[in-house]
């Protein structure tokens, strides 16, 4: 005969956010948020380890430790339908829909334990003698101190700074006709998005097999199947190299880096420590008799007897624990690889795997939220507290940044995209003092493919963006958003227009201060200085020119009009005015600058009509590849460059500013533009800016002092991409940046496992040496048309950008076809 759920389910009901099982146990629960995986230092397992062991002591006797981790397969779910969705948005969204990660839940339930009630076997279970608790035994008192050690509990973990701890409230814990709660939830594994609720029947017949879902229970229940040595972390070979250990939680393999449906069970029995030794004196006392008949007993009782005088003599508290790994899936033929990955992951920790059978049906029993009490102790081992919270799962998988500000990046693990703010959510939580950031890659290291999906998706959040570069590595990006892109080549030359004031500019002191600082650079070389009377003479010029181009609409600002006015009304103004020649020699002015007037070798450079409006135009770029050794070009180019950046700093509130400077950082800080850098570095946080610099050598940030005292000093935000070819040397870099052991770890484990199915790099930021995590740069075939830096590639995009008229026609038939092709 078959038995219904209602005449053996032991949950009594639920009262004040707390569940009271059939026996009288009073459980609470807490949704628990742990460190993200693959983000603590070897220091810090162990100081989340002892955290675990005084807030364990601290709860009272008789009390069930019950931590409850579910891992459910998932898949990626974008917000198709958005209509602010960018084109870049849309590709990414179609790119990863559906991409299968693990969903990790942890509740840790607290259950309190009658000292009256004689406790579970296998053969007592609740399954098999189902009755009602006498009422006299839900004593007040007793029910307020153990929630008083609840709240003591949640407080030391808390403080800890590694957990959060949010108690799970009634409406959550029972179910509704619209919503499964934690109790359906686990009854009949069902995941914590389900909108309704589905019943399913519960079988234990030849297997556990909970409606479609065909299970499987691993127990970690018997000393002899533990590993010899347990311990706060362990090693991950997949990313430690010849200098670093990366480590992971000591059980990690038994939860994250476990890849199928599971849930791990992790329960610790409070007892009474002294009635505890004196059973365990009681049993080596019969083993002690018993020994001369058996060398197991007088293994056993040698055992025994370490273990008595290591609680004795080391102070510690004895408890009994129990974990099991309960996996399932719905394709009964894949239940043979549950099994050899469970197998594998147990090797691991070197444990010695056990299928329960017999055991099963009382053990997930016990697992239900709240039936921590029905728990068969016969399945439980001694040991310490400090050994028992080593098997504990102290991980979660990446978590999105609650800021809408960021970046779209991947879990190193699965590739699920995740939000990353490398800005706005550090500042406020006080981990970085500003937004700067340093980008260090070698050739081939992805570097060009983080920093154009940094800058674009800061671009589409409303950033404006200034670049500096060379080598074209944001050509496309630039034509895709339709940016103003400035390079030189002797067909198209450089133009730019300082003398134009755009749309919501004006002709302030520092617009005239930028103009006279680009005339002085060009009349006087770097070791001529200007005296007082021609910088008073140059201001004088420059008012009385915007005056007379205000009155003359006919007039077109740009570098042409200014000489012009100086020849046909400056000149003569300063013959009424007897200025001399020592005072101001116009004549040798007008001679050194004739080359920018129209006709003059570089009349092209200042006298531009189209693209003006650089304060309003949200991307920019710089490229300066051909004009970097030029002495004529480049620091006129350079100057316009910190002019307009400076501008937006100052003029644009309350709109967010960035200037990434490529490799050209080296070729500016020759040409005497240092202090440019230094005065940006160190103000531009105050006018929700951010300067980024760019570089891939190592020698360059080693010997530039620019670079270390300026950049490096104010950048909070470093950001290192695949280091593999200076491991030998890595040791500098690490001084220079500043980077801890844990960081070096994960600066040299980028790229060592990456996924053969997938094309991505891994990339490691750190913020102000608080926070470091190593993500995956993975992005849609439409974003790498747009990034890829190789030539060929470069050129068919250009080719059918041609023909499709337009760069984002071109990009979407060309992925369509490629597509086509590895189909």
């Amino acid at each position: 005969m078959e038995a219904t759920l209602a005449t053996y389910f032991p949950i009594l009901g639920v009262e004040k956010d707390c569940i009271l099982s059939r026996q009288g146990a009073v459980s609470v629960v807490y949704e628990t948020t742990l460190p993200e995986v693959f983000t603590l230092s070897n220091e810090e397992y162990e100081s989340f380890h002892q955290t675990w062991i005084k807030a364990i002591k601290l709860l009272p006797k008789q009390t069930v430790f019950h931590k409850q981790d579910w891992f459910v397969a998932a898949r990626f779910q974008p917000a198709f339908g958005k209509e602010d969705r960018s084109f870049f948005g849309q590709s990414s969204d179609r790119f990863f829909y559906e991409r299968p990660y693990l969903d990790h839940r942890c509740y840790i339930i607290l259950t309190r334990r009658l000292n009256e009630r004689r406790s579970s076997t296998s053969l007592f279970s609740l399954l098999c003698r189902p009755h009602l608790v006498p009422p006299e035994l839900l004593h007040p008192t007793k029910l307020q101190d153990f929630l008083d050690g609840c709240g003591q509990f949640q407080r030391v973990m808390e403080d800890s700074g590694y957990v959060r701890l949010r108690r799970v409230l009634e409406k959550e814990l029972i179910s509704t006709h619209q919503r499964a709660g934690l109790l359906e939830q686990y009854c009949f594994l069902q995941e914590e998005a389900a909108s309704h609720p589905i019943m399913a029947d519960i079988q234990f017949r030849e297997q556990l097999q909970i409606g479609s879902k065909y299970c499987q229970l691993y127990t970690l229940g018997d000393v002899v199947d533990l590993p010899g040595v347990c311990g706060s972390r362990i090693n991950y070979d997949r990313y430690s190299t010849d200098r670093t250990k990366f480590s992971v939680g000591f059980a990690s393999v038994l939860g994250q880096l476990l890849p199928c449906n599971h849930i791990y069970n992790q329960f610790l029995f409070l007892e009474d420590p002294q009635k505890m030794m004196q059973q365990l004196e009681s049993k080596r006392l019969r083993l002690q008799s018993l020994a001369a008949y058996s060398r197991e007993n007088a293994l056993a009782r040698e055992a025994t007897n370490e273990f008595l005088n290591e609680a004795i003599s080391q102070q510690r508290q004895p408890v009994k624990a129990h974990f099991n790994l309960l996996v399932w899936t719905e394709e009964k033929e894949e239940l043979k690889q549950l099994k050899n990955l469970v197998s594998s992951a147990l090797a691991q920790m070197d444990a010695t795997p056990k299928q329960e059978l017999d055991g099963a049906p009382q053990i997930h029993w016990a697992g239900l939220p709240g039936n921590a009490a029905d728990f068969p102790m016969n399945e439980t081992f001694d040991t310490f507290v400090e050994q028992a919270t080593c098997f504990l799962n102290l991980e979660t998988a990446y978590q999105s940044s609650l800021s809408s500000i960021g970046i779209r990046l991947g879990d190193r693990l699965t590739g699920r995209p995740i939000q990353v703010d490398i800005s706005d959510e550090p500042m406020k939580r006080g981990l970085i003092t500003n937004r700067n950031k340093f980008i260090l890659g070698p050739s081939g290291s992805g570097k060009s493919f983080f920093t154009n999906h940094m800058v674009r998706s800061y671009y589409e959040q409303g950033t404006h963006v200034v670049l500096v570069d060379v080598g074209h590595s944001y050509k496309g990006l630039c034509d895709l958003v339709k940016g103003y892109y400035f390079t030189y080549s002797e067909k198209a030359p450089i133009r730019f227009n300082p003398f134009y004031i755009g749309q919501g500019d004006e002709l302030d002191t520092e617009k005239k201060e930028s103009i006279k600082t680009l005339l002085l650079a060009l009349w006087k070389k770097d070791n001529e200085t200007f005296g007082r009377s021609e910088y008073v003479a140059l201001s004088n010029a420059l008012q009385l020119y915007f005056e007379y181009v205000g009155n003359n609409k006919e007039v077109f600002p740009c570098f042409n009009s200014f000489y012009e006015f100086l020849q046909a009304q400056f000149v003569p103004l300063l013959k009424e005015q007897a200025v001399k020649e020592k005072d101001f020699d116009v004549s040798n002015f007008l001679y050194v600058l004739r080359p920018y007037y129209k006709g003059g070798e570089f009349d092209y450079l200042l006298n531009a009509t189209e693209q003006l409006d650089l304060l309003q135009q949200p991307f920019i770029v710089f490229e300066l590849d051909n004009i970097k050794d030029h002495p004529i070009l480049f620091p006129v180019v350079t100057l316009i460059i910190m002019e307009v950046f400076i501008a937006k700093m100052r003029k644009l509130k309350g709109i967010r500013k960035m200037i990434l400077i490529e490799e050209a950082w080296k070729a500016i800080a020759k040409e005497g533009m240092a202090e440019y850098i230094k005065y940006l570095f160190k103000t531009v946080r105050k006018f929700f800016g951010e300067a980024i610099v760019v570089t891939q050598e190592v020698e360059d940030i080693i010997s530039s002092p620019v670079v270390k005292q300026a950049i490096i000093n104010n950048s909070d935000c470093k950001i290192l991409l695949d280091q593999s070819k200076y491991q030998n040397k890595f040791d500098q870099i690490q001084e220079l940046l500043g980077l801890t052991e844990k960081e070096k770890a994960q600066v040299l484990s980028v790229n060592k496992a990456n996924d053969p199915s997938k094309k991505y790099k891994e990339v490691f930021i750190s913020l102000g040496g608080v926070l470091s995590k190593v993500y995956r740069t993975e992005v849609s075939l439409e974003e790498y048309l747009v990034y890829t830096t190789e030539e060929t590639e470069k050129m068919q995009v250009q080719a059918y950008a041609a023909k499709y008229g337009g760069i984002q026609e071109g990009i979407k038939i060309l992925a369509s076809e490629w597509r086509e092709k590895i189909k």
